[in-house]
């Protein structure tokens, strides 16, 4: 494969695709290269197999950056309506989940037979099975392969993070960033369940499974979504969303009662319902696995009337306010998206293109840019892939 190409873009995910199929669109011919066997692996895994491909609500605030302005100038030029727009086109049935979360009635593979659909109406060149082991730069770009050479003026790095490698995910954006002296932030896992240990692990074992809506606080930040119990830890949609907030040794809040003052709920139930026991009135608010459990570790198997008020208080205090200290994450191997990246500040936000490489592109997850859970970061990849081929 010694070929010559106006742009050669390397990661065939959601923003490489995007990003080929768009600067092809314009006349650029292009080639796409992925190292996996097929195309958009992470696509069809999303969203439970439906890919939840955009949310109506993608504001700047709801994603993490060093420069939180950064993604504006994408966001806006390119955004949620715009990829809905493509998906009518290809007539592709969809509907709405919780909190503005768009996934598709079928299956994620609609969505990439669009994209594929798309890249070959303008004729992009796509390889897979590809492994970059060398590139170099002259007057050119030159990118050495297990499937020949190819030199290209323009070289875009889609390569996403480090999340999940079973799926080949690798640093390699990062790598080639820095062999070309752009700067990068410290990277994390993100999105991802957390870990404990001890009396807290034990806890969570016993309630493997059990999920139920709660409102959790990791600094400023504070998500009303479920939680689920795991012979880990805890994971869950309000979970993972904390957890890229979450630093090594901080400390997260959770409230097992929104919207219910626990503590005037007890006491009203012993006022009302002196005979019952405090884990049969809460099994009515929560899952009784999870009520009997916690009401064992606070109080006795008494009746509401022998228990003193100062108790019951206690316990209503640890249901709105369940303060708790990971010891750490599930790491990459669970995480949905790697915090961190090629610094912003080495790239221009209305193109991605590198401000001290010319020709050198970066868009998508390898950018210091993530979204919250729930289609944000589908479309942080949508939009700078869009914007990216659109300045190639």
């Amino acid at each position: 494969m010694n070929a010559k190409y106006d742009v050669v873009v390397l990661g065939a995910g959601a923003a490489g695709l995007m990003c080929a199929m768009t600067a092809a669109a314009r006349g650029c011919h292009v080639l796409l290269l992925e190292r996996a066997e097929k195309v958009g692996k992470k696509i069809l895994i999303s969203g439970g197999g439906r890919c939840n491909f955009t949310n109506l609500g993608c504001t700047p605030d709801r994603f993490i950056s060093s420069n939180p302005h950064f993604c504006k100038s994408a966001l806006v030029r390119y955004g949620p309506q715009d990829f809905i727009s493509l998906v009518e086109k290809h007539r592709i049935p969809y509907h709405e989940k919780t909190l503005g979360q768009l996934f598709c009635n079928s299956s994620a593979q609609s969505i990439v037979n669009m994209l594929l659909d798309e890249c070959a109406v303008a004729a992009v060149s796509i390889r897979t099975g590809c492994d970059v082991t060398k590139i170099t730069r002259t007057d050119r770009f030159l990118i050495t392969t297990n499937l020949g050479n190819i030199s290209a003026p323009k070289l875009v790095l889609a390569t996403g993070g480090l999340s999940i490698p079973k799926m080949g995910a690798t640093g390699f954006a990062c790598d080639i960033a820095k062999q070309f002296n752009l700067p990068t932030t410290d990277t994390s896992p993100g999105l991802v369940p957390f870990t404990f240990s001890g009396e807290k692990l034990t806890l969570m074992r016993l309630l493997t499974g059990v999920t139920l809506e709660v409102l959790v606080r990791c600094g400023k930040q504070a998500f009303r979504e479920n939680l689920l119990f795991t012979h880990r830890g805890l994971s869950g949609p309000a979970i993972l969303q904390a957890s890229s907030y979450w630093r090594q040794g901080s400390t997260i809040l959770i409230d097992l009662l929104p919207g219910v003052d626990a503590t005037q709920f007890l006491l009203d139930c012993k006022a009302t319902r002196p005979n019952a026991e405090a884990r049969t009135v809460l099994a009515k608010l929560m899952p009784r696995r999870l009520a009997e459990a916690l009401t064992k570790q606070h109080l006795t198997t008494d009746p509401l009337a022998a228990i003193s008020n100062h108790k019951l208080s206690q316990l209503g205090k640890a249901l709105n306010n369940w303060q708790l200290t990971p010891i750490g994450s599930e790491g990459y191997a669970k995480a949905e998206v790697t915090i961190g990246g090629v610094a912003t500040s080495a790239l221009s936000s209305k193109t991605m293109e590198s401000n001290a490489v010319p020709g050198l592109y970066v868009i998508g997850e390898a950018v210091d840019v993530t979204g919250w859970l729930g289609g944000y970061n589908f479309q942080w990849a949508w939009s700078s892939g869009w914007v990216a081929g659109n300045a190639i």
